[in-house]
């Protein structure tokens, strides 16, 4: 297959590999000549189109023609504007839910003293502030060569970040909120709450933030021992026996919380990735488990499909204002909220943001939403959830995982080796991509354009994400690459 039209109402195709001008493809039964070169993941016109004419994609407009489009044309920035508003007014259709597949699969996870469960039996070190970073990395690096002393301990993390002083009101309060939601994470066998004793969130006022119940916490205030380096990695070698007792044991697909996330997105995002991923999200909230979708800029364009999708009025309330705040937080800085896709995006075929919007949002499946997360805040709905999040990889992903999510299914038609602190699957869009970069790729998502089927390829990344959840490492993990962004938005003194 040359090109594809998703839907049946789509004025545009999408070229699956690099088409010539000149060059005649067949589109359900049309026969178009190409007026223009066609890169891989670029859209064509199959209709003559006005200046002013909206232009469809997945049966939906992803903008206006800037100028006449003629039938064969390359159809991208030149040619095309976005119709997104700064603020919207939005209807609730509640959309009858679509019946999921009820899997019955377990995963070999660890279960914590609170009944929570872990995927990972990891030692984490939580600065306090980023003063002590040093101080955490050393620890990490003693820690880590002792690992083989302790055959059940997975990983030791340093989740090092330059904040926890000089900030003020919701922006400190933000990052306690991020640092303590993180040190809840049942894939932390034992966490190393790390102070320096003078910042802002000092251990003391962070200790608010805390369940200072949870049996795996412990405590160390730098500007109160000699040495923090040597009492640090005593408390260490306790955390590593304590953490090496615990024990992989057998536990229902139910107990599987996954985050959703697409970076480096190109015109395949939408055909393969995404929507193999809302396959996936399917069957997970199908066995009773969890998925959570961030990235909410890259829903503006297509927040309506998700409204709809609302189990109820007041989770339709709350969808409301995830988008409408998010659209004042980018006009309270003078920007656009259309100020979206890339130019990594747009290279790799991306228009307008509502392009890129409606190929992310299918990554959500067709399950319904169930709750609406701020940003910070930790799950507490099975099913489907929205999180409050930028696009950026860093920042949601460090949401995902501070919500709770074992791991984060990361989309690419680009690529990339970011990782954050939980598991990090990177899917690509495109065969070439998963070949040329075999170190960055867990799954190939391009098989679909090759002519593999979406159910089987979604059987075989269920198998493989139970095998992660199972002991599996990632590519990422195996490179020891993790990295957790805190969002900032306030004064600095």
């Amino acid at each position: 297959m040359q090109a594809i039209k998703i839907h049946g109402e789509d004025k545009v195709a999408v070229a699956l590999t690099d088409l010539k001008a000149g060059s005649e493809v067949t589109i359900a039964g049309q026969s178009i000549v190409l007026k223009d070169d066609i890169t891989r993941g670029h859209k064509f016109a199959l209709e003559n189109l006005k200046e002013g004419d909206p232009v469809i994609k997945y049966g939906y407009p992803i903008g206006r023609a800037k100028c006449p489009i003629a039938v064969g044309e390359h159809v991208h920035s030149h040619n095309v504007k976005t119709d997104l508003k700064a603020s919207g007014t939005y209807s609730y259709t509640p959309l009858t839910p679509a019946p999921l597949k009820k899997v019955e699969r377990t995963f070999e996870g660890y279960v914590r003293e609170n009944g929570d469960v872990g995927i990972r039996n990891e030692v984490w070190i939580i600065p306090t502030v980023f003063c002590v970073n040093f101080v955490a990395r050393e620890l990490e690096a003693y820690a880590k060569e002792r690992l083989a002393d302790f055959p059940n301990v997975d990983a030791v993390i340093a989740l090092t970040h330059p904040y926890g002083c000089s900030q003020m009101g919701d922006d400190q309060t933000t990052t306690q909120k991020v640092l303590a939601g993180l040190s809840r994470h049942p894939n932390a066998a034992q966490v190393l709450i790390l102070g320096l004793g003078c910042e802002n969130n000092n251990i003391g006022v962070f200790r608010e933030f805390l369940d200072t119940d949870d049996p795996r916490l412990n405590f160390l205030n730098s500007q109160e021992v000699e040495d923090e380096t040597e009492a640090g990695k005593k408390l260490i070698d306790a955390m590593l026996e304590k953490a090496n007792a615990c024990r992989r044991t057998t536990v229902p697909l139910s107990k599987l919380r996954i985050g959703l996330k697409c970076g480096g997105s190109d015109g395949l995002s939408g055909i393969t990735a995404n929507p193999l991923i809302g396959r996936l999200s399917d069957l997970v909230v199908g066995a009773g488990g969890t998925s959570v979708m961030t990235e909410v800029p890259e829903m503006f364009g297509a927040e309506q499909l998700l409204m709809n999708r609302a189990v109820s009025p007041a989770v339709f309330d709350k969808c409301v204002h995830l988008i409408n705040d998010f659209k004042g937080y980018f006009s309270s800085h003078g920007q656009v909220v259309s100020e979206n896709p890339s130019p990594g995006n747009k290279a790799g075929g991306i228009t307008t943001l509502e392009d890129k919007s409606l190929g992310c949002v299918q990554k959500g499946g067709k399950a319904p939403v169930c709750d609406v997360l701020r940003y910070g805040e930790i799950l507490r709905t099975q099913g489907l959830n929205l999180l409050q999040g930028p696009g950026n990889d860093g920042v949601s992903c460090t949401a995902l995982a501070t919500a709770g999510v074992h791991m984060v299914l990361f989309s690419t038609g680009r690529g990339t080796p970011f990782a954050t602190v939980v598991p990090t699957i990177k899917i690509s869009t495109n065969t070439a991509l998963y070949e040329k970069k075999h170190n960055w790729i867990d799954f190939n998502a391009g098989a679909i354009v090759d002519g593999e089927s979406f159910e089987s390829l979604a059987e075989k990344l269920l198998d493989y994400v139970i095998a992660v959840a199972s002991g599996k490492l990632t590519l990422s993990e195996e490179r020891d690459f993790h990295e957790i962004v805190i969002w900032k938005d306030g004064v600095t003194m």
